[in-house]
């Protein structure tokens, strides 16, 4: 069912889904292994689509008042809201993420976990996402994003004067997943508690 939807949604706007399926269960758990959830505060899930990482999130104990789900597709956040209860879903577009979140967030935001399409999206926009969620989590905060380009970061940590401003590290393959894809968790440079192996 769920990757039924998927199909239908990427068929009406490809560049918006970025995928025909659902992240896969391996996918989703490794994702939601790299979460601090020892740190106070809201995990901003972007682009959950049917919800397999939001699943591996409370599998693993977030608790759902905890979560913020920031979803573009209007029948994908009727089905969140109704899959998860308790869970906040935000209906707007994660690329202005700040503007999305504007008075929807109360309180601090821990850690960011993406599964957008973002090599889909052109550099500038990918910088200024991840800059809007530093700016949101303060300089402690984690960002977490995956992506099936297996040889580079999907966030171009070289572009419009980023470089040096964040440490990036992937995960090894996970060839579970179909297609294989990585884990990339970003944090601001300098900063304690950078990605781990």
């Amino acid at each position: 069912m769920d990757n039924a939807r998927f199909i239908r949604q990427w068929i009406e706007n490809p560049r918006l889904i970025g995928a025909v399926s659902p992240s896969g269960r391996a996918l989703a758990k490794t994702m939601a292994g790299f979460v601090e959830t020892h740190k106070d505060g809201h995990i901003v899930e972007l682009g959950p689509g049917t919800g397999p990482v939001t699943q591996a999130l409370l599998a693993r104990g977030v608790a759902p008042e905890r979560l913020v789900l920031v979803e573009f597709e209007t029948r994908f956040c009727h089905l969140l809201a109704e899959r998860f209860p308790g869970v906040n879903v935000v209906q707007g577009d994660a690329y202005g993420l700040k503007a999305t979140l504007n008075g929807k967030v109360a309180g601090k935001i821990a850690s960011v976990v993406s599964s957008l399409p973002l090599l889909c999206r052109p550099e500038r926009d990918r910088v200024e996402l991840l800059n809007q969620a530093f700016e949101l989590m303060g300089d402690d905060g984690l960002f977490i994003q995956f992506t099936y380009g297996l040889t580079k970061s999907p966030m171009p940590m070289h572009a419009h004067g980023v470089k040096g401003a964040y440490v990036g590290k992937g995960s090894p393959p996970i060839v579970l997943n179909i297609p294989p894809a990585r884990v990339w968790r970003y944090r601001k440079a300098g900063h304690a508690g950078k990605p781990r192996a």
